[in-house]
């Protein structure tokens, strides 16, 4: 499921997660809100990968090694914050 920010009607934060949960995917977002609704509200997901001001040119080559190097801990529902000096793994 790959949603970007050409779509014609925004399906919102909610749906989102609800189709990446139910897809078995890893939600990769720059949104705050997704580690909102997963740990406040207890929303149900497959692990977010949150990605917080990284280089453009460097953003596509460090999302694939933290999703290559924490799969596990995603899929067991970890949230995973990114910046370009940290990574911050929660629950999972």
């Amino acid at each position: 499921v790959e949603f970007d920010g050409d779509c014609r009607s925004d399906p919102g934060d909610t749906e989102i997660l609800r189709l990446a949960h139910e897809s078995r995917a890893v939600l990769v977002t720059r949104d705050k809100d997704f580690g909102t609704l997963a740990v406040l509200r207890g929303h149900p997901h497959h692990g977010i990968v949150r990605l917080v001001e990284l280089p453009p040119d460097q953003e596509r080559e460090i999302c694939l090694a933290v999703l290559a190097a924490h799969s596990g801990v995603l899929m067991d529902g970890a949230l995973v914050t990114v910046t370009e000096d940290r990574i911050r793994i929660r629950g999972g």
